[in-house]
């Protein structure tokens, strides 16, 4: 069982917006590696009302000491006032690809 690494779901308003978000996690080694999925139509309530827009998704990888400089990052990035940045706990995986996770991210943690 795995108990260092996790899934950050992150929504944004742009591929584009995904992309600089995304690099900028990779380059400081924030994360491992973002995927990033495009054209993502989201239902949603906002200032009392449903919204309808369309989104992008990042998957950022890393590992559990770096998720709260991982989410100030983004952040500090987002064009949102409430943007949805959550952590998900990977419960197990495969081992190599896990142990890639925690040697790629920042090794100063």
């Amino acid at each position: 069982m795995n108990k260092e690494t996790t899934l950050i779901y992150i929504t944004v308003g742009s591929a584009e917006e995904a992309k600089t978000i995304g690099r900028k996690l990779v380059e400081e080694r924030l994360a491992a590696s973002v995927n990033i999925f495009d054209n993502i139509h989201s239902i949603y309530w906002w200032g009392g009302q449903i919204q309808e827009e369309p989104e992008a998704v990042l998957i950022a990888k890393t590992k559990n000491a770096l998720v709260s400089e991982l989410i100030e990052k983004v952040k500090a990035m987002h064009s949102y006032e409430l943007p949805c940045i959550v952590s998900l706990p990977i419960a197990d995986g495969h081992g190599p690809f896990l142990d890639w996770i925690r040697e790629e991210t920042k090794r100063t943690v």
